[in-house]
């Protein structure tokens, strides 16, 4: 490839590499707004430019071979290089300006992002945001999102990943509940009660508790089940039984004694367990706008954190 010839195949890199990270033509045509067909001839233009074959194509799938992998990774690094020129004139100003889109879940967008973003619009009025809700797992490069928040034991690779806070998942009920069906001194008291679960999966109703190296699993029922946090919330208040709850999502409740904690001295193993993570690609391309939003995130969640009590717990 001459000197300056790869500057006509940089459109069929990004084309490359978008269906690389999608594994499909057509998702990045929609992507990349042309045909299937397109997307195919330019990434059959690069191979040709190369002289060696990228992907391998079968009826079902695509798949990268040794040396599309490094040529995925040295488009990737391109395109990252070209998000981060288009942001110099933001990155030289002293006032972070601009449209930043975060992604989240959508209970912890709700109740835990969404007021301290409120502020942050407030502190910096020549930065924009646009809060993207999704209970799935999201890819800040290829869907176009500068920072992703994710509830996790273990961040993905590739990403910077900063802390925000710890998540746990816990159990709680009404004080009138309690006091008509008797206290839950042990796990093993739950199926006699009436549990709300998730009912996304066919084990939710298998609620699974840790005590030091003490370990139980307990199958629970319950007349009303919700993938919907706060409408487990709104059952555990309504009287209709025990509630297993994101903490954020109970925290209100808790402290103005409408619910308690219930086992408060097992740990829950429920899917929200672990810390909330905000990722971004690698800093050396990031935007001020990015930078201050990811900061006053830090600082408020830690202070909130901090500043809290334990739970008060049913006796």
């Amino acid at each position: 490839m001459g000197t300056n010839s790869f500057l006509k195949v940089l459109p069929e890199m990004v084309t490359f590499l978008r269906v690389a990270e999608l594994g499909s033509f057509s998702a990045a045509a929609d992507l990349l707004g042309m045909t299937p067909s397109a997307a195919s001839r330019q990434v059959k233009r690069l191979e040709k430019e190369i002289g060696v074959q990228l992907l391998q194509r079968t009826t079902r799938q695509l798949r990268l071979t040794e040396p599309g992998a490094e040529a995925f990774a040295r488009c990737r690094e391109l395109v990252l290089a070209a998000q981060g020129t288009m942001d110099i004139a933001q990155r030289f100003s002293k006032t972070p300006s601009g449209l930043v889109r975060i992604s989240a879940p959508k209970a912890f967008a709700r109740r835990v992002l969404h007021p301290h973003i409120l502020d942050f619009l407030g502190r910096y009025p020549e930065v924009d945001v646009q809060l993207v809700v999704a209970d799935r797992d999201v890819d800040p490069i290829r869907e176009g999102v500068d920072l992703v928040v994710r509830l996790t034991t273990e961040p993905p690779e590739g990403l910077v990943a900063r802390r925000l806070m710890a998540v746990e998942h816990i159990l709680c009920a009404a004080p009138a509940y309690l006091a008509r069906h008797g206290a839950i001194a042990h796990s093993l008291d739950l199926p006699a009660h009436s549990c709300l679960s998730l009912g996304e999966h066919e084990r939710d109703n298998h609620w699974r508790f840790r005590q030091g190296d003490e370990e139980a699993e307990v199958v629970v029922r319950g007349r009303y089940v919700s993938n919907h946090s706060e409408v487990r919330l709104d059952g555990a208040l309504a009287g209709l039984g025990v509630a297993c709850l994101p903490a954020f999502i109970a925290r209100p409740a808790l402290d103005d004694g409408r619910v308690v904690r219930v086992l408060a001295d097992w740990e829950f193993q429920g899917n929200y367990r672990g810390h909330a993570y905000i990722l971004h690609p690698p800093d050396r391309f990031m935007a001020p706008k990015c930078r201050v939003l990811i900061e006053h995130l830090l600082g408020a969640l830690s202070a909130s954190s901090s500043g809290r009590e334990r739970p008060r717990a049913a006796s």
